[in-house]
């Protein structure tokens, strides 16, 4: 699937997609530790941010940026995460301004797009970054390069594309980043669930 397609089958499945998340689900507990390390006031741009149940809203005393390919789910982010800029946006080139963001997030989203632009990806996170900002970010379990046809019964298929858990730190790494910590949590969608957390060093 190209860009188009993902971006319009978000267009269809992002309101099923938004009734089947919890929005309290055991991955937002990692954004609590993230707003831990970062100060008071912080802005956090959050990459792939859909309806914003599971991540905008909770960033509470954040400045947050919501980025999304698709428009309806920055229309169900409207009403979940009121206080956020929302902008329609590609992770390969983000409408974010260079070293303004103390921290980016992007929950089960980077492996929407093809793993051969994986790398801008990250490097587009390095861009809108301060020194020493952080990326908090879902990272596949093994390779893959597959299309879900009927994806959560919505009839429409879904795009997933990932190099694998070592090469997705090694682009972060030549991205600019430092490794903090990788874990694994149970995703509310049935599975678990890869995160890293990963600094800006350069």
């Amino acid at each position: 699937m190209d860009r188009d397609a993902v971006r319009r089958s978000w267009e269809r499945v992002a309101d099923a997609y938004a009734r089947q998340r919890d929005p309290d689900g055991p991955d937002a507990a990692l954004l609590e530790e993230l707003l831990a390390l970062l100060p008071d006031g912080a802005t956090v741009v959050d990459v792939g941010c859909g309806d914003g149940a599971r991540t905008l809203a909770n960033l509470g005393g954040a400045r947050t940026v919501g980025v999304d390919l698709a428009r309806r789910p920055l229309e169900l982010a409207r009403e979940t995460a009121p206080d956020a800029a929302l902008v329609q946006g590609e992770m390969t080139s983000l409408p974010v301004a260079d070293g303004v963001a103390d921290a980016v997030t992007a929950y089960h989203a980077v492996f929407h797009v093809a793993s051969a632009n994986h790398p801008a990806v990250y490097r587009e996170f390095a861009r809108v970054l301060r020194p020493g900002g952080y990326a908090l970010l879902t990272i596949g379990s093994g390779r893959t390069d597959s299309v879900r046809e009927n994806w959560l019964g919505t009839g429409e298929p879904m795009y997933w594309s990932t190099p694998g858990p070592a090469t997705t730190r090694r682009q972060l790494r030549e991205a600019g980043f430092e490794i903090e910590w990788t874990r694994t949590v149970d995703d509310p969608l049935g599975s678990s669930t890869g995160f890293v957390l990963a600094r800006l060093v350069r």
